[in-house]
């Protein structure tokens, strides 16, 4: 997808996303900031803010270089127990693993592992998500993003979700959401503002109208089209 206007019928309601381009962001840009930067004299009342996970952990410093992280044992035994899927390698690699394990902790991860593993025994999947984390489901692994330098790091999932939301909205007055969002209609509300709908917002977005290789569209404004 590109930085272009589309919408979409959910429940016979048409909601418009316009998805909003950037600079490539770094440590050095705040995440509020380039929202009121980019969004300024385009959103309007009701507008929604859709902001992408990735480039918000970005601004927090949570992109690590793959070369500098120091694998253990533990992520050395565990990452070829997870499987291929089709939305990216996920902690199908050793440095994606060892994010994991630094983010939330040894035991944690060894018991959701072998939970887990007991758990496909059985046709289960996902226990080892639900035991390790909402921190362990967002890393995206090396190679994931297309976009240099990130596609050398592992990017963790950004901290403080709901905070940054509220605090969007309070500054722009407009309902705001963290989603992390796949090309296989993975969609998911990580963090919002008190407004937002999840469960209508993941509909609306499961396209991903923003794109996931190099458009470089971190914000997407949502409203519904109306007669008026």
């Amino acid at each position: 997808m590109n930085n272009n206007i589309s919408d979409i019928i959910i429940n016979d309601r048409i909601f418009i996303r316009k998805p909003i381009k950037t600079k490539v962001l770094t440590p050095d840009d705040d995440i509020i900031d380039v929202v009121k930067q980019y969004t300024d004299g385009i959103r309007k009342k009701n507008d929604i803010i859709v902001l992408s996970e990735s480039p918000v952990a970005i601004t927090q410093g949570r992109a690590i270089n793959e070369n500098t992280i120091k694998v253990g044992l533990l992520a050395k035994l565990l990452w070829k127990g997870v499987r291929n899927v089709k939305y990216g390698i996920g902690l199908r690699s050793k440095t994606s693993m060892q994010c994991a394990i630094d983010e939330c902790g040894h035991l944690r991860i060894l018991v959701a592992s072998i939970i887990g593993f007991f758990g496909k025994m059985i046709g289960k999947r996902g226990i080892f998500y639900k035991i390790a984390g909402k921190q362990a489901a967002l890393i995206d692994a090396a190679h994931t993003s297309p976009v240099p330098p990130y596609d050398k790091t592992v990017i963790k999932g950004p901290l403080h979700a709901d905070e940054i939301c509220h605090k969007i909205k309070k500054i722009t007055g407009n309902e705001t959401a963290i989603m992390d969002i796949n090309n296989i209609g993975g969609s998911w509300v990580i963090g919002k503002s008190s407004g937002i709908d999840s469960e209508l917002l993941e509909k609306i977005m499961m396209d991903n109208p923003q794109g996931q290789q190099n458009e470089l569209t971190p914000i997407c404004l949502v409203w519904e089209k109306t007669d008026g």
